[in-house]
């Protein structure tokens, strides 16, 4: 995990002085992490840009649609947006088909991305030459031993940890030409409280709203950035379970401008 996120400062270019030792540090962090690591950090800069903006969904987040929408879908479209946005879909299935499958071959990039779809192709050549050193030594089967389990849980976790910093009730979303930077990065970016020991694992990305405001802050200098500001200090704070709690929530309702469950946007549509 923590090595996932050294990666994604590496992306954002703040953990070293130097890009070039960022790029190549990265690169190897992310076979470490099954990540393509130029096609991850161009994808997650389009994140930054456009988080809890209306009019650019889509890549490199949690696909979020607003009550309206959901409710002028068809059956099909309402049961398949329920079956992605089910626990079990998006933790359980969702981060080893991201990690495993899809940084494999990212078929939502454009062709002419040709550093991104390099880097994938280099990224998948290194594993394989990993996955052939394995078995040549340990044994393919026990490196699947080895390997599968962890690839699960970090992925579960990592998954768990992207949904929470944006995905909570009173997060912010708005249409484009209303859409603020500094609003998306304050109100709808999480403070995700953990205890010291997970924070560090986690490299402080729970402190997602200053991460948000200037992603060129490394994870080690977040946690004396809250501290030395107060003004950061009073966002919307997130415990453990309160983070398990948010996964109860799927649709953005604009009225009341907040994000409510399945089961709250039944209600709202059957008073109408």
């Amino acid at each position: 995990m923590r090595l996932f996120l050294i990666q994604h400062d590496c992306g954002h270019g703040s953990f070293f002085k130097s890009q070039k030792v960022a790029d190549f540090v990265g690169f190897w962090l992310g076979v470490a992490t099954f990540t393509p690591y130029r096609y991850w950090r161009k994808t997650h800069a389009y994140h930054h840009a456009h988080s809890g903006d209306l009019g650019f969904r889509g890549l490199g987040d949690v696909d979020t649609i607003t009550v309206s929408e959901y409710l002028e879908k068809p059956f099909l479209g309402r049961l398949r947006y329920r079956l992605y946005r089910h626990p079990f879909v998006i933790l359980g299935l969702g981060g080893f088909f991201v990690f495993a499958l899809k940084h494999r071959y990212p078929w939502d990039i454009p062709r002419r991305w040709k550093r991104e779809w390099a880097s994938v192709w280099k990224t998948n050549a290194a594993l394989a030459a990993l996955l052939v050193l394995a078995s040549l030594t340990i044994g393919l089967k026990a490196a699947v031993i080895v390997h599968l389990p962890v690839l699960i849980v970090t992925g579960i976790v990592g998954v768990w940890l992207f949904y929470v910093q944006h995905q909570f009730e009173d997060t912010y979303w708005n249409e484009h030409t209303d859409w603020s930077y500094f609003e998306a990065g304050l109100q709808g970016s999480s403070y995700l409280v953990l205890p010291k020991p997970l924070q560090w694992v986690t490299a402080s990305i729970g402190i997602h709203h200053v991460h948000h405001l200037s992603a060129r802050i490394p994870n080690y200098r977040l946690q004396q950035c809250l501290d030395e500001n107060p003004q950061l200090q009073h966002v919307t704070q997130i415990t453990i379970w309160d983070g398990i709690k948010t996964l109860r929530l799927a649709l953005w309702d604009e009225d009341s401008r907040r994000l409510i469950s399945f089961r709250e946007a039944r209600r709202l549509a059957s008073t109408v």
